[in-house]
């Protein structure tokens, strides 16, 4: 075989090894192990609560949607979704749209102070969550933005640009520069050559750094809390808490509310995970 033969034919050729078993047979543990419990939530949400009481891992047969419905109109999910996917989304967007040109800048500057700039930006990794949350809150009610979804989307962009920063100017500084220089001669300026060039060679960097925020400012409970007062403004998490002490009793329910909480983020992982493996592979790779 030769050495461009397409990898898939190359591992189905290799031979069985009893490593290559015991492999297989601990993944296939651990991904029942982590996909039993989601299988179990997604099933009781499917049934009544009383047929959870008898028996906790039957099957909903019949399935029956009157939970979900439940949770989404009266336990009000709807609006602590649709808060989520709001505040989540334009912090997501605010935080690419800050990072991507300051690591663009940074990553082609040969200055000192750049390099000062930078490092102010990368401290911002090391600053615990839980001890900033009182000094934003005063900056927020001196802001008036208590009980303001605003608060949110500027906190959590803020505390995304660190990290955005770190892995963006990674991968700005390991494209050669000679692909500028090049539409540099074509008569291309430094805003086309920013959007023409740079921006298409690092969107698996920027499909990395949007998954990566995503998912912990969707399951954040801290911040909504202590900002948050009107239950109109809450997001899922802390809307899921008042859930849970309003229908403690009704499991069905609660599981239908840890479902509709939970689908956004496997749905990102199954639509992004291509992107993902991409984007860190690239980094590791150049």
């Amino acid at each position: 075989m030769t050495a461009s033969a397409p990898a898939s034919a190359i591992r189905r050729r290799q031979p069985f090894s009893a490593g290559r078993l015991t492999v297989t047979i601990l993944l296939s543990l651990y991904a029942f192990v982590a996909i039993g419990p989601l299988l179990l939530m997604v099933s009781n949400s499917l049934r009544p609560s009383r047929g959870i009481y008898t028996d906790p891992v039957g099957l909903p047969i019949p399935p029956t949607f009157a939970s979900y419905q439940l949770a989404w109109t009266k336990g009000n999910f709807s609006q602590y979704f649709l808060n989520s996917f709001t505040v989540t989304t334009c912090s997501v967007l605010l935080t690419i749209i800050v990072a991507v040109p300051a690591a663009y800048a940074i990553a082609r500057s040969t200055s000192k102070i750049v390099g000062t700039i930078e490092a102010v930006f990368i401290s911002g990794l090391m600053l615990p969550v839980h001890l900033a949350i009182l000094p934003l809150f005063y900056l927020m009610d001196s802001l008036r933005l208590v009980d303001n979804p605003v608060s949110l989307v500027f906190i959590y962009s803020a505390l995304g640009i660190p990290f955005s920063i770190f892995i963006l100017t990674s991968f700005f500084r390991q494209l050669p520069i000679e692909l500028e220089e090049a539409s540099e001669l074509d008569g291309a300026g430094p805003f086309r050559r920013f959007v023409s060039v740079m921006l298409p060679l690092v969107r698996p960097a920027i499909a990395t750094v949007a998954i990566f925020r995503f998912v912990p400012i969707w399951n954040d409970f801290l911040f909504p809390l202590v900002l948050m007062r009107s239950p109109q403004h809450y997001t899922l998490p802390v809307g899921l808490t008042s859930f849970f002490g309003q229908y403690q009793t009704d499991w069905s329910a609660l599981f239908a509310g840890l479902v509709i909480a939970t689908i956004p983020l496997v749905v990102l992982f199954l639509l992004a995970t291509k992107q993902i493996i991409s984007g860190l592979t690239a980094g590791m790779s150049k």
